[in-house]
C-alpha cells in the first residue's frame, strides 16, 4: 500500500472531506459540520498561508554527515517529534461509518509503529474518552488522553479514570470552549481558569500535563504558572473563532515568553516535513497535526498513519540535510526566514 493509495481510499470512508491535493482550508471553508474552519474559514487559512510565509534558508557547505529527526518527549523517545493531533467526531464531522474507538485505535497502533505517539479526543459521549483512555492503557500507557474543559463534574469523571493506570502524559483542549453545541450540555464545558489548571496538575502529579489551546504570550505565562509541563499553540484548526491569528504566527512571542520553562507544541495546517522544520526551527518543540492523520487512519488503517509519519519523518530529515542540522536540537533561527 502506497500513501497515494490511502488517500485515495479515505474518498470511499468520508462524506465530508474532498481529500484534497492541498489540504488549506479553502475548499470546506465555513462547512461546521464537516472539517472546515468556522465562519468564513479564514482562522483554518490563514493557518495554512502563514506557514507559507516561513522560508527555509538552504546551507549545505558544512560537514554534515547524517540527520537524525529523533527526539525527546517527556523522557521518552520519539522517532520525530510530531504526534497525532486529537480528533473526535468520525460521524458528524466527516461524514464516515468508522466508530470512535476504532478510529482511535487505528491511530494510536500507527502512530506507535511509527516511533511516536498520539492525542486522543474527547466529546458529549464519555465514551469518546473513556474508549481511547483504555485503548492507551492497554498500549502500556502510550499515549495522550485529551480532555476537553468540562465544568467540574465532567472533569472528574475523567480523572477518575487515572485510578486505572497512567498515560505518558495527559491534555486539555482548552481552546474547545469555543465548541458552542457542547456549553449546553451536561455536563457542559467552559472557560477553565489558571486554578482549574493548576487544581488538575496537583491530581496528575507526576504526569505531565499538555494545555492546549494557547494563542498569547499572557496565557503561556498563566499556564506555566499553573503548573503546566507543556503547551500547545494552537487555535482548535480554525474551528472555534473566524479571523483568528495563524498558529505559527503568534508561536515566536509565546516562545520569548515562556522561556524553556515547559515544553511547547504546536497546530495548524502543518502538512510536511519541511513545515514541521519552521515550527522547531522557531522554537517549538514539537507539532501535532490532524486532519491528514484522520484520512490516513480512514483509508488506510494503522498502515496508513504509520506510513504518513514516516513521510513527514523523511521530509523532516531532507528539511535538516539541506539547512545544516544534525539534530532537532541544532535547528534554530538562522535556518529560517519569515517573510514580511
Amino acid at each position: 500500500m502506497t500513501l497515494e493509495e490511502v488517500f485515495e481510499n479515505a474518498k470511499q470512508h468520508t462524506r465530508t472531506c474532498r481529500v484534497c491535493r492541498v489540504c488549506n482550508g479553502k475548499a470546506c471553508a465555513g462547512e461546521i459540520p464537516g472539517v472546515g474552519g468556522k465562519g468564513t474559514g479564514s482562522s483554518f487559512i490563514r493557518n495554512a498561508e502563514a506557514l507559507k510565509n516561513v522560508r527555509l534558508r538552504m546551507n549545505v557547505l558544512i560537514g554534515l554527515k547524517k540527520a537524525d529527526p529523533s527526539a525527546d518527549f517527556f523522557g521518552h523517545k520519539v522517532s520525530l517529534p510530531v504526534y497525532a493531533a486529537p480528533i473526535t467526531g468520525m460521524g458528524p464531522q466527516y461524514g464516515s461509518d468508522i466508530t470512535e474507538k476504532e478510529y482511535a485505535k487505528r491511530v494510536l497502533e500507527g502512530a506507535s509503529a511509527a516511533g511516536t505517539y498520539a492525542f486522543t479526543g474527547d466529546g458529549k459521549d464519555f465514551s469518546f474518552f473513556e474508549d481511547p483512555f483504555r485503548l492507551i492503557l492497554a498500549q502500556n500507557g502510550e499515549g495522550i488522553p485529551t480532555m476537553k474543559p468540562w465544568v467540574k463534574k465532567g472533569r472528574d469523571r475523567r480523572t477518575d479514570l487515572l485510578k486505572e493506570g497512567k498515560p505518558i502524559a495527559f491534555a486539555t483542549d482548552i481552546d474547545a470552549a469555543g465548541l458552542l453545541f457542547l456549553r449546553d450540555a451536561d455536563p457542559a464545558i467552559t472557560n477553565l481558569s489558571a486554578e482549574d489548571l493548576a487544581d488538575l496538575k496537583k491530581m496528575l502529579g507526576t504526569v505531565p500535563l499538555i494545555v492546549k489551546g494557547i494563542m498569547t504570550a499572557d496565557a503561556a505565562k498563566k499556564a506555566v504558572e499553573a503548573g503546566a509541563d507543556g503547551i500547545v499553540v494552537s487555535n482548535h484548526g480554525g474551528r472555534v473563532l473566524d479571523d483568528a491569528e495563524g498558529t505559527i504566527e503568534v508561536l515566536p512571542e509565546i516562545v520569548n515568553a515562556v522561556k524553556g520553562r515547559c515544553r511547547i507544541l504546536i497546530d495548524g495546517a502543518f502538512r510536511s516535513g519541511a513545515d514541521v522544520f519552521k515550527a522547531l526551527a522557531l522554537g517549538a518543540d514539537g507539532v501535532l497535526i490532524g486532519r491528514p492523520v484522520a484520512l490516513a487512519a480512514l483509508g488506510g488503517n494503522a498502515e496508513g498513519v504509520k506510513l504518513y509519519f514516516e513521510k513527514i519523518r523523511t521530509e523532516l530529515r531532507e528539511a535538516m540535510t539541506m539547512c545544516g542540522a544534525s539534530s532537532v536540537k541544532e535547528i534554530n533561527t538562522s535556518m529560517v526566514c519569515v517573510k514580511k
